[in-house]
């Protein structure tokens, strides 16, 4: 896949550390997710105008290769780009995409015939500012959707939904603006998912080196626990700086996992700090029945063993096998899809939501899965990570069950539908009831 461009180590501007994101989402309808890759640029404008990068779009071929259709779908352009995000913001049945730029954002419209077009600065949503991870979940279990914001060395934004159009910061009262501590950290990616399978979503945040990456716990009281250290995170991080993460169960095993994509942000820390490193390998951390996760790179395939400047990570089951995969962008170089190739016996269900009267996207719904061996919890998003979006989908690992006793779900309209005896290793679509 194509190279996304960096920084040099010459000029040390804020913006060529950063990188950039990767989307992961199905922009033709055809049940195969394609990638999306956010490019930038060279601030002094130096390149030809045949040879300036340009974001990339791959279509799914549905035999494990892409092809790449960024100008027959009208994507070509350059520019300094940082995050993307992906939603049906009109609820025609097509996915658009807005992507964030060192200077104006861009909207484009998914026309539904393989083509985009341009809208942002008619809609007047072209305007850069400040922003890292962001995520969402309903954390106090109110059924209201809420948001928490990953930020650079100041305190951490958990906004609440108040249920009447407004939102209140509660990061410090909640727990999850600082550490243990007390102190401030780099926030870079996040993710907010329900870890322990208790109902409660849990929140994780990455940061850089010597800073150990922020897991917290869900209390069930509208407060979080640091659990950094319980849980076994801040020791397998201590020296290392993350970007891009996800929580997702890698071996269908019924435990959400970690991985995440990693890289110092300035390419000259080894000298003055030889045991970091500027390039350094993805980290795959297994969920042990929720109480810690344990470091498992290492026996996870070679994959672990290449460093990059990691940057943006998406998360989805690229080919359909029911494991999930990612996509994973380097500064300085190529994006990265990196498929799941797990040996397991674990079953698996894979649930596609539509909406009607709720946004068709189903964005904010959340679903309980239920199996003679417990509960999960999962809320519709494409919205984690480190300036990225993942396939909307939502995936459960079943363990040794092969068939769903029940599936919950809880709509943003408020309408609660339950579908009984679903056979796993499949995915499937679930409309809204109208009612």
């Amino acid at each position: 896949m194509t190279n996304t461009f960096g920084g040099v180590t010459t000029k040390k501007y804020i913006i060529e550390t950063t990188g950039t994101g990767v989307a992961i989402f199905d922009y033709d309808n055809d049940g195969w997710p394609d990638i999306f890759i956010v490019n930038g640029t060279k601030l002094d404008g130096s390149f030809a105008a045949n040879e300036a990068p340009t974001n990339h779009l791959y279509r799914n071929n549905h035999d494990g290769t892409f092809t790449d259709v960024t100008q027959k779908a009208g994507l070509a352009h350059t520019g300094w780009g940082q995050g993307v995000c992906v939603g049906d913001y009109d609820n025609d049945g097509y996915e658009d995409l807005y992507v964030t730029y060192y200077g104006k954002n861009v909207l484009y419209h998914n026309n539904g015939n393989g083509t985009f077009t341009e809208e942002a600065h008619k809609l007047g949503l072209d305007k850069p500012a400040k922003a890292l991870g962001i995520a969402i979940a309903d954390f106090d279990r109110d059924g209201h959707p809420d948001i928490f914001v990953a930020n650079d060395s100041m305190v951490e934004f958990l906004f609440h939904n108040k249920g009447d159009g407004t939102f209140e910061e509660v990061g410090l009262p909640a727990g999850a603006a600082v550490d243990s501590e007390g102190r401030t950290y780099a926030g870079m990616g996040t993710d907010f998912a329900d870890y322990n399978n208790d109902g409660l979503t849990d929140l994780i945040i990455d940061d850089l080196a010597n800073q150990r990456y922020a897991l917290y716990q869900n209390a069930g009281d509208g407060t979080f626990t640091y659990s950094t250290y319980a849980a076994g995170v801040g020791r397998m991080t201590q020296l290392h700086s993350g970007w891009g993460l996800r929580f997702f169960d890698y071996d269908n095993d019924g435990w959400k996992d970690l991985l995440i994509a990693q890289g110092h942000d300035l390419d000259t820390i080894e000298r003055i700090s030889p045991q970091l490193h500027y390039r350094e390998p993805m980290l795959l951390a297994r969920n042990i029945a929720g109480k810690k996760f344990v470091d498992v790179s290492s026996v996870s395939g070679e994959v672990f063993s290449r460093r990059w400047a990691g940057r943006g990570l998406a998360s989805g089951d690229v080919n359909n096998d029911g494991l999930i995969d990612v996509v994973v962008s380097e500064n300085g170089g190529p994006a990265h899809l990196v498929l799941n190739r797990t040996k397991t016996a674990n079953h698996w269900v894979g649930l596609k939501l539509v909406g009607h009267k709720s946004n068709r996207d189903a964005i904010g719904a959340v679903v309980r899965v239920n199996t003679p061996k417990g509960s999960q919890w999962g809320t519709v998003t494409t919205c984690s990570s480190y300036l990225s979006s993942s396939d909307k989908r939502l995936h459960f690992g079943l363990g040794g069950e092969a068939v769903v006793q029940s599936i919950e779900i809880h709509w943003p309209s408020g309408i609660v539908q339950t579908v009984k005896d679903v056979k796993g290793d499949q995915y499937v679509d679930i409309d809204e009831p109208v009612r």
